[in-house]
């Protein structure tokens, strides 16, 4: 095939809508149910290099959750906590293939965001996974194939219309990619850049020795953020992201948001959390907004009955800060140079270790500085990773 009609474009209006091969060739992804629109595309294909480069630099299962062309979250298999579990709603006892393991952290990274997603696995989608997605609400799903079994599963999600695309993982894109933007075309060499432990040197700051966790994170961290619409900032750990600050103007504002994310990822697995009495008739999602209303500084209502069997006891902001104080080992990416020290000392509020970016500011002695005040160790590769 190589041509395909979308629904409608980004928007119902803009009709018609279709995407096609410049070379008159065959499109790489077959349609395999549902019909897809143009964002959902946009999410699927973008998704698809995340996660097939993160496959590429962990050797590990990756997956992705795309909201509006930029990662809602990214993981790697790395095996799920007991605690980790219970905050993605799982049983105790529940024991996910490797795949299925990655698309649970890409998803819990930060639940609300994903709902309604479009969803990129690196590896063939076993039933395990499939299982995962039929209970989420999500868009669609691009892989390299599916197992039977996993196809007919996902084929009644959402009532047989749920999209399901597969990719062809050996098609390489040409070198060279464009785009039109108000009748005008732009070209560009397509950012073919290789991320993984290789570039994260040099470390400029007094502390250095970065361990093998961190150097998992930092890689998750840089590779998302290849495939985050710009400014982007990522913090990252065990294998996924835990917060993503998408096309802020200014970097500490996306340091902030990111940072906000973190640490709700963070309080999620404190105790007082885990042990809310939910409503034993409440939905995941339901569970979702409760979570993230109870944690909100200014929850958009007070009134708990439609959640907890009980009202719960208040978290207050000076508990919260206690428990973040304890957090450590947070890895973050920045997707450009920190222009003023700020970055650095709102990330270190959420347990930043370890941070990577490119270097280039006029400021970065004092940037440096910060760091070594706040005991990171940071990276500076002159690799910058902006998306748009």
């Amino acid at each position: 095939m190589n041509r395909l009609a979308l629904k409608y474009g980004c928007n119902p209006n803009q009709k018609p809508a279709w995407v096609e091969m410049e070379d008159g060739g065959d499109l790489p992804v077959t349609v395999l149910n549902g019909r897809p629109g143009y964002i959902n595309l946009l999410d699927a294909l973008n998704g698809w290099q995340l996660v097939s480069q993160l496959r590429r630099a962990t050797a590990l299962p990756a997956a992705a959750s795309f909201k509006h062309v930029s990662p809602a979250g990214a993981a790697v298999a790395v095996p799920l906590s007991d605690v980790e579990k219970v905050m993605y709603f799982l049983s105790p006892k529940a024991d996910p293939s490797p795949l299925a393991t990655a698309y649970i952290r890409a998803r819990g990274a930060d639940r609300m965001s994903s709902f309604g997603d479009f969803v990129s696995l690196s590896d063939i989608c076993d039933l395990s996974t499939a299982k995962c997605l039929k209970r989420e609400v999500s868009d669609g799903v691009i892989a390299p194939g599916y197992t039977p079994e996993a196809l007919s599963l996902l084929k009644e999600k959402k009532e047989g219309g749920y999209t399901i695309l597969r990719i062809d993982p050996a098609y390489v894109p040409p070198e060279m990619e464009q785009r039109m933007v108000y009748g005008v075309t732009f070209m560009q060499k397509r950012n073919d850049i290789v991320l993984d432990e290789s570039v994260l040197a040099p470390v400029v700051t007094k502390q250095t020795d970065i361990p093998k966790d961190a150097r998992l994170d930092l890689a998750v961290a840089m590779i998302a953020l290849k495939y985050t619409q710009s400014n982007s900032v990522c913090y990252a750990e065990r294998g996924q992201t835990i917060g993503v600050g998408a096309g802020q103007q200014s970097r500490i504002h996306c340091t902030r948001l990111a940072g906000g994310k973190a640490d709700l990822w963070h309080l999620r697995q404190s105790g007082r959390v885990l042990s809310l009495p939910f409503l034993p008739s409440l939905s995941r999602n339901d569970k979702d907004n409760a979570v993230e209303q109870y944690l909100a500084e200014e929850p958009e209502s007070d009134d708990w009955s439609r959640y907890f069997m009980e009202q719960p006891r208040p978290f207050s902001r000076e508990e919260k800060n206690a428990y973040l104080s304890g957090i450590k080992g947070v890895s973050l990416a920045s997707d450009a140079f920190f222009p003023f020290r700020d970055n650095i000392d709102r990330a270190s509020r959420s347990g930043v270790s370890f941070i990577v970016q490119p270097g280039g500011s006029l400021r970065d002695d004092e940037v440096v500085s910060a760091c070594d005040e706040h005991g990171i160790v940071m990276v500076m590769n002159g690799i910058r990773l902006f998306h748009h």
